[in-house]
């Protein structure tokens, strides 16, 4: 078979117009080869002048086409199999959590100086096992304890490797034993369950050994902090055990002289809020933004407080409050309980947040994020991320003391730098520092617990001491 080439006749000789070429296919038997070879070569050209640009965009689209497919099979970055891989562990969350953990990139470690945090795997017994038991074990005021470990758990900073890690974690829950007759968490079994646990990880692991403890990090959530107690002279009568003084304890107790509760490394950190409390009372805010009660308190005031161990009930202040204010139109007070008693914060001007047992309270933490301006009322008190949050500029402080001009001293303020503190507790970043969430988010409060232990590293890390001196 070969292709004739020949042109047409064109009678018309003196018009100058272009004529193309007719191609015929016919039988060839003719059996000089070399010819047809001629007539081929010539066919390829007359094709490829006249089709090239088609045959350019075929082989360009089937380029295309090609590399979409197999580019479908690379879709998981190395980055992202990097970050599954590491959690391949029991005691890990769920893999929504690690998903939503990937949000916090690898900047987010640059931030921490490439800290990382080994969390041990204890048995349930020393964590989980108390939240099955009441589900108030992760939703009460002390539940820092497990907000942290939850959120350690999905940290961009923890290791699965303990020869890396800068920091251990010991993950006890201790404020989860509600057997008293009122309620509050029993703290009676405290320090032999944390001693319990710090004997398994010494025998288990050789970690605490080498540096007695002074990379292990505990979570102290209590009145007094590692002192274990509601009553301040017990408190200091017990004190801190001995196994721990070494070590780090993130606690909610501070204050800003020297107390034996707090003779120990810490980091003052806030209360537990449930975020979802928040939201819900933030929701359930006036629409027009309207705060209709000036000054606010729910909670205990004793009429004639009760002399236990010599020492009165926050100090009598709540009692010289509740005489000298309650009934008053401007000030509402109340000693009865109410669950929805943060649809009331969010609602008030001022919240006064008077010491308890303890100087801390959540009412601190309540006010700051509903928009309420805290008036802490406790001497000395050391508040929660104090070198970080600007607590000069989102609350008041009033001595105890001068209780007695509570209303004189809020009437000044309202009249001179209320809105600029109003507009200061509106800020995001104050709302997040003082709250958990799981996973860890930027800027919350696990992620000022670890900005607060990166400054720590030069000091603490055993594994980085051991690089500098080599």
């Amino acid at each position: 078979m070969s292709l004739d080439i020949t042109r047409p006749n064109n009678n018309n000789n003196k018009t100058k117009k272009k004529t193309g070429f007719i191609v015929k296919m016919q039988l060839n038997n003719n059996n000089n080869r070399g010819g047809g070879n001629k007539r081929n070569i010539f066919v390829f050209f007359f094709f490829f002048r006249n089709y090239y640009t088609w045959i350019l965009w075929f082989l360009l689209s089937f380029y295309l086409f090609t590399s979409y497919f197999s580019g479908e099979d690379q879709s998981s970055s190395p980055s992202t199999i990097r970050l599954l891989s590491n959690h391949k562990t029991s005691s890990s969350l769920p893999s929504r959590a690690l998903i939503e953990s990937s949000a916090i990139t690898t900047t987010s470690i640059d931030m921490f100086s490439g800290m990382k945090i080994y969390v041990y795997d204890l048995p349930a017994s020393y964590n989980d096992d108390w939240v099955k038991s009441s589900e108030r074990c992760s939703t009460h005021l002390f539940a820092a304890e497990v907000a942290i470990h939850r959120a350690l758990l999905s940290s961009v900073v923890r290791t699965l490797d303990p020869e890396e890690a800068d920091y251990f974690f010991v993950p006890v829950y201790v404020s989860c034993n509600f057997s008293t007759s009122n309620g509050f968490p029993s703290l009676s079994h405290a320090r032999s369950l944390i001693s319990s646990a710090v004997d398994l990880i010494s025998v288990r692991y050789p970690f605490w050994n080498r540096t007695q403890g002074s990379d292990h990090v505990f979570v102290a959530s209590h009145d007094f902090g590692a002192c274990f107690h509601a009553m301040e002279d017990m408190a200091i009568e017990e004190g801190i055990p001995e196994f721990m003084k070494k070590s780090i304890i993130l606690q909610t107790f501070g204050v800003n002289y020297k107390h034996p509760c707090q003779e120990v490394e810490h980091v003052v950190i806030p209360p537990y809020i449930p975020p979802e409390s928040v939201e819900r009372a933030l929701e359930r805010a006036p629409a027009n933004g309207r705060r209709d009660i000036w000054a606010f308190f729910r909670g205990k005031m004793e009429v004639n407080p009760k002399n236990i161990s010599g020492r009165f009930y926050s100090k009598g202040v709540r009692t010289a409050i509740l005489k000298k204010y309650g009934g008053r139109r401007r000030f509402h007070l109340n000693r009865h309980r109410f669950v929805g008693y943060r649809s009331e914060i969010v609602r008030s001007v001022f919240c006064l947040c008077p010491l308890g047992w303890a100087p801390w309270s959540p009412r601190l933490v309540e006010s700051a994020v509903l928009g309420c301006v805290p008036v802490v009322i406790a001497d000395g008190i050391k508040l929660p991320f104090s070198d970080t949050v600007q607590w000069p500029e989102i609350s008041l402080t009033v001595a105890e003391k001068d209780v007695k001009n509570l209303r004189k001293i809020l009437e000044h303020v309202a009249v001179t730098n209320l809105s600029a503190i109003q507009r200061n507790l509106h800020e995001p970043e104050i709302k997040r520092a003082l709250q958990y969430n799981v996973p860890m988010k930027e800027g919350d409060a696990t992620w000022r617990v670890l900005e607060a232990l990166r400054r720590k590293l030069d000091d603490r890390s055993y594994r980085r001491s051991r690089v500098l001196s080599q």
